[in-house]
């Protein structure tokens, strides 16, 4: 029995798969999975070998990523915007003996010198009697970090981790193999690829993948296109709320939705209420990493507050640590500390890279996420920002950055915020932040520090507020907080 996929032979005449106008059956799936995975094989890979995929959304990419888990075979998911030197790192660090593509001739000229060829993923051939045997142990993926704080670093994930992450996020999200998954998501991580991709197969439920993500193609998904859960990322619920407003059918269609999941970021508190009176209920968060898969979820039948990403989802032990590192009971929902876990979720360790993974996991086995938060006293997490660049001294006081930029995101004229610190004679630090006004009018600073004031504690008010027409992001869309605040320096 495949640990990861174990039932996927038993749904053989359902639909798995909806892309374009494309349907594909778990039969016809399993089928080009195997044909992809039995070339492989035939070629000389060995379970354990490394193959590259293309991470396009197409249903050849999904055969490809479905071919290698079945087989043994570790994908390196790439990303198609992938710059020059990213994709060299990355393939050299990896070393992968083959990489595929749905549409080769997209990326042959972008490979560097002595790299394999890219080769179309095969989907039709002789079937395969004899496969290896895959244990939980094994790995399945090997995920690269966005990089930003250092050149991108692998992350092994073992089957084990997916299927009993998997298994938690079912639970928690009541899914089964009932619903229909409505997915924009990029293919080359774990909300995509894992929850997306692999989650739905193992639930035994359908994958409709949009070609690309738009606002009313979303809509149409569900309703009469049968889908009950959405996953996608804050700025795709902001693009989808803003189309509801003026699309009365479309918010009919999408109110049909059982479950609206978001993550890799905070929703806004303003998205979360305007969402809510569109759709008649409240997304749901949830909160993970690519080293760790998803730690904590608010479950389906939980309360949906903005800001929280739930408990831990099940088999997830979560502490908090102080600045030295050391475990601490919170004395309230004001103490934040560094989010620390360990379960069945947390990766083998990183590609090549034994140093960075015994800095990361300590000698109990908790991994070391970077990530600051608070705790309520029902178990519920907040997050606040990253330790390296979220956690504000100012005055005597910790701050982290994320609460202050979710008060501004609350401004009616501001669109995105970014919020650092910055040296202060005084404070020690001072709190700057970054903002997109939205069109019209743009905001006063002193307006924006106002309302920070109004809404948090005095001592967390911007003493800066600088208006920018964008901030800088990373691939997967993060903010590179350490080019604003080397550009505050200049200043």
């Amino acid at each position: 029995m495949h640990p990861l996929l174990p039932g996927i032979h038993g749904h053989a005449a359902r639909t798995a798969l909806r892309h374009g106008g494309d349907r594909l059956s778990f039969h016809d799936l399993i089928r080009a999975a195997e044909a992809s995975a039995s070339r492989l094989l035939d070629d000389g890979l060995k379970p354990g070998d490394r193959v590259a995929v293309w991470a396009t959304p197409a249903a050849a990419t999904v055969s490809a990523m479905v071919g290698n888990a079945l087989a043994g075979l570790v994908s390196v998911p790439l990303n198609p915007a992938l710059g020059t030197r990213e994709l060299g790192h990355i393939l050299a660090d990896a070393a992968p003996r083959r990489v595929l593509a749905s549409a080769p001739g997209d990326f042959a000229a972008r490979m560097p010198p002595g790299s394999p060829a890219v080769d179309p993923v095969s989907t039709h051939g002789p079937r395969r009697k004899v496969w290896p045997e895959v244990q939980a142990s094994d790995p399945l993926l090997v995920l690269y970090t966005s990089g930003t704080t250092g050149a991108p670093k692998g992350a092994v994930l073992t089957h084990g981790n997916a299927a009993s992450n998997l298994d938690a996020l079912a639970a928690a999200w009541g899914w089964t193999g009932d619903d229909t998954l409505v997915h924009a998501l990029p293919l080359f991580h774990v909300h995509g690829l894992v929850l997306g991709v692999f989650g739905s197969l193992r639930a035994g439920s359908e994958l409709h993948l949009l070609p690309r993500f738009g606002a009313e193609a979303v809509a149409d998904a569900f309703g009469s296109g049968g889908g009950t859960l959405l996953f996608a990322v804050p700025t795709m619920y902001h693009r989808i709320a803003d189309h509801l407003e003026g699309d009365e059918a479309a918010r009919k269609r999408l109110a049909t939705a059982r479950l609206l999941v978001s993550g890799s970021a905070a929703l806004p508190v303003r998205e979360h209420e305007r969402l809510a009176r569109l759709l008649g209920q409240r997304v749901v968060e949830r909160y993970g990493l690519t080293e760790t898969l998803i730690n904590c979820a608010v479950r389906h039948d939980g309360e949906r507050r903005a800001g929280i990403v739930g408990p831990p989802v099940d088999g997830v032990e979560l502490r908090l640590l102080d600045e030295e590192g050391r475990p601490f009971v919170p004395a309230d929902e004001s103490a934040i500390g560094e989010i620390a876990v360990r379960g069945p979720n947390v990766f083998a360790g990183y590609l090549n890279r034994p140093d960075a993974t015994a800095a990361a996991i300590d000698a109990q086995g908790y991994f070391r996420t970077g990530d600051l938060a608070t705790l309520a006293a029902d178990g519920a997490v907040r997050i606040v920002g990253r330790r390296a660049t979220d956690l504000i001294k100012t005055g005597g006081y910790k701050v982290g950055a994320g609460e202050v930029e979710a008060a501004l995101l609350e401004h009616p004229l501001v669109s995105e915020a970014a919020v650092i610190g910055a040296p202060d004679d005084d404070l020690g630090e001072r709190i700057v932040a970054f903002v997109v006004a939205r069109e019209g009018s743009p905001p006063r600073a002193e307006d924006l520090a106002d309302h920070v004031a109004r809404l948090l504690a005095p001592h967390k008010r911007p003493r800066a507020v600088e208006l920018v027409y964008e901030l800088p992001r990373n691939a997967m869309g993060k903010v590179r907080k350490k080019e604003l605040a080397a550009a505050y320096r200049a200043s």
